[in-house]
């Protein structure tokens, strides 16, 4: 976790090799050190946004063996139109580029219209005050709004740009837990199904052929009781996939109101958990693992079914 210390903002280092010796700064940043053309159109123009042995210079500038360039990765200011909530926030990793939280089940992952002070983002703008004063709110991907589980969250545009490149590919890759009605059948498959936003409907989607690709993986785990406890893996990133999905194999997941039946005796939104989340690090390229348990309300419903292996 983070040091609590406030060192300022987030640079990345680097000296000079001999094989990059002669090449321009703009040649060793952007393929050397992978920061693209609009991240280094934002920072050249800062006074310390480019520094090679401590001195400003431009990007065409050339450097020698061994020279110390550094850049700026965080924003040029820490100010953002989200207001500040002090919310709870179970924070399960956090350094210098990035953050990932364990989210609570009905809070939103954006602030938005009727959400401007109840989302993840309010309480990350609150803890960052305190943690990490250089830390801007840019959300590599969302959880909806009723989903639960782990989410990362980048500190600056270089981190976000990084992550957002390794989404759907193995560098990036999420594992989802939910409990459905019904049992699928067969007990594993992959579901490839075009999903487009359903006519007249500005929430919700539905899978057509004209909309766009969406491959979504599942195992069955355990199942009784008329439901499933379902394992997923997404191949791409559409809204509301997992939902749309297993409403179009005929199950729905348990409490979901939009497709298929809300269930609020049994649970107080859809059953859907995003409990392991692997990625690359974005600055120093580390493989990093993370889990997160099974919340309460899905724990209590799936206490009753029974492990697929001992049917």
């Amino acid at each position: 976790m983070m040091n609590p210390t406030n060192p300022g903002p987030r640079r990345l280092t680097h000296t000079v090799t001999a094989r990059q010796a002669g090449k321009t700064v703009f040649v060793i940043l952007r393929h050397g050190l992978g920061l693209s053309g609009t991240v280094l159109r934002r920072i050249k123009w800062l006074e310390d946004g480019i520094l090679l042995d401590g001195q400003r210079v431009h990007t065409n500038q050339r450097a020698a063996e061994g020279q110390l360039l550094s850049v700026r990765l965080s924003d040029p200011s820490a100010e953002t139109d989200i207001p500040p909530i002090d919310l709870p926030l179970e924070l399960v990793y956090e350094d210098r580029d990035i953050v990932v939280v364990n989210k609570a089940p009905g809070m939103p992952s954006h602030p938005g219209p009727g959400h401007w002070s109840d989302s993840l983002g309010n309480a990350l703008v609150s803890h960052w005050q305190q943690a990490d004063p250089w830390a801007v709110f840019h959300p590599v991907h969302r959880l909806d709004k009723g989903t639960s589980g782990l989410m990362v969250v980048a500190k600056h545009p270089f981190a976000q740009e990084q992550l957002k490149n390794q989404l759907h590919t193995p560098d990036f890759r999420r594992v989802y837990l939910a409990i459905c009605e019904g049992a699928p059948d067969p007990d594993a498959g992959t579901i490839d199904a075009p999903i487009r936003r359903a006519d007249s409907s500005v929430l919700r989607r539905t899978c057509a052929d004209d909309g766009m690709r969406a491959v979504t993986h599942y195992r069955t785990l355990s199942r009784g009781a008329g439901r499933a406890l379902v394992e997923l893996t997404l191949d791409t990133g559409r809204t509301h996939q997992i939902r749309v999905h297993m409403a179009h194999i005929g199950c729905p997941l348990v409490g979901d109101f939009l497709y298929g039946t809300e269930r609020r005796e049994l649970i107080a939104r859809p059953a859907l958990h995003s409990a392991r989340l692997s990625l690359r690090h974005p600055v120093t390229g580390e493989k990093l693992y993370f889990s997160a348990p099974i919340p309460g309300d899905m724990a209590a419903l799936s206490a009753e079914l029974t492990p697929e292996s001992s049917l």
